[in-house]
């Protein structure tokens, strides 16, 4: 039996498709490219906007028309939220839910991929990093977000669980591993147990010479949590911290947990325990959505200017989506898609000169890099411990090792 797997959206689906995929391959299924003749299709979707509904759609489409004889299996975020609408495409055999993904996996092998209420996965197939799912769901119920309604209640494996993924990813030879989840700071929510000793047991996992954490609410980064990084761990100066909109008004208004002096003395925290002589500035990457109802100008150009004070490495810019269902959708003060635009360029470019000014300041410093397998046009990327992107030439020397470069 041959299988393709096709992933749309977060990092958190591709940990789940590789775990899935590799359940399959255990069951004796061959894994094939999408375009090739197969006898089933998975697909990931994903649900974060209208237009990531729309992609999912439309891919299951393609699909049934490369190979109209294959069955089709769905999950992932739009699955949830869209399930009847996937149903009715022609093709499709079955559809899972967020509470049924473990029964995505050939029988004989559903025990061993679910535990304390959540499906563990971690992704494969990368030589230098992999992304471990330690968390899904959420409580926060922001007034633009289906998240909650996608991916359910706030919950997580078990650290014993957590650990385990890592020492088999570890066993691969990969060197870093990024910690992912919905809402990856409100670790332990259903064991009992705490974010700080999650870290602090995989601290101790062999072989795993990098961590990083793909995202985490910033009244969640506790100053606990900030000193035990900063006191030398394996844990990087990189941080990804949503802000969602640099505005008091629109933080309340979307039923954010903190205000813009909150997430300003969480940057300068981490900033004054983490950096010094010697040491890299750490990169901080915020979430920042443009358009969200109520944003007018004044607004707006009142967002623009805090993130700039707070001079982030990388914003990662979304315009805002009406989503069916979510209380924002019915709010007043919807703006225009074009203006949305607008606002989303200007964020880009905002993001560029930060990033570029970032960059510059470490010109000509000694830096260690993890270099990635990949070769394109005989060059070989990686990235250093505050994820400055470096080229070089290709080495299989280097692939998998952390070398000593200069920016």
């Amino acid at each position: 039996m041959k299988i393709a797997i096709l992933t749309l959206g977060c990092k958190l689906n591709y940990a789940e498709s590789s775990t899935y995929e590799r359940a399959f391959v255990k069951a004796g299924y061959e894994v094939v490219r999408w375009q090739d003749k197969t006898d089933l299709y998975l697909v990931n979707t994903c649900s974060v906007t209208a237009t990531a509904d729309s992609k999912s759609r439309n891919l299951i489409r393609k699909v049934h028309r490369v190979n109209p004889e294959a069955r089709i299996l769905v999950t992932g975020c739009s699955a949830q939220l869209r399930r009847s609408e996937i149903e009715a495409i022609e093709g499709v055999s079955r559809v899972f839910g967020c509470d049924e993904k473990h029964l995505v996996c050939p029988s004989g092998d559903v025990h061993s991929v679910t535990a304390g209420g959540i499906f563990p996965a971690y992704s494969t197939g990368e030589r230098t990093r992999s992304f471990l799912k330690v968390q899904d769901g959420c409580n926060n119920f922001c007034k633009y977000c289906t998240v909650p309604y996608a991916r359910g209640e706030s919950r997580n494996a078990p650290i014993g669980v957590c650990v385990a993924n890592a020492g088999e990813i570890a066993a691969q030879g990969v060197k870093e591993i990024v910690l992912t989840g919905v809402n990856t700071g409100d670790f332990g929510r259903s064991t009992g147990e705490s974010f700080l000793n999650l870290l602090k047991n995989l601290e101790k996992v062999d072989g795993i010479e990098r961590y990083r954490i793909s995202s985490i609410e910033p009244n969640l980064l506790s100053d606990e949590i900030i000193d035990w990084i900063a006191s030398g761990t394996k844990f990087q100066p990189h941080f990804h911290i949503p802000l969602q909109a640099g505005s008091d008004t629109l933080l309340q208004a979307m039923g954010r947990h903190y205000d813009t002096a909150f997430f300003r003395k969480k940057i300068e925290y981490v900033r004054k325990r983490m950096e010094g002589p010697g040491k890299p500035e750490v990169f901080f990457g915020i979430d920042v959505m443009a358009g969200l109802p109520g944003e007018t100008p004044e607004l707006f150009r009142e967002g623009l200017d805090f993130i700039e004070s707070l001079r982030p490495a990388f914003i990662h810019v979304f315009p805002y989506s009406r989503r069916p269902g979510t209380p924002a959708a019915s709010f007043p003060g919807q703006v225009d898609d074009a203006v949305k635009r607008e606002r989303v360029e200007q964020l880009e470019q905002l993001s560029g000169r930060l990033h570029r000014e970032f960059i510059d300041r470490h010109k000509g410093q000694k830096c260690k890099v993890l270099f990635e397998s990949k070769e394109k046009g005989g060059k070989m990327g990686g990235y250093t411990a505050n994820y400055i992107r470096i080229t070089r030439d290709y080495d299989p020397a280097k692939v998998g090792r952390i070398v000593e470069e200069t920016i």
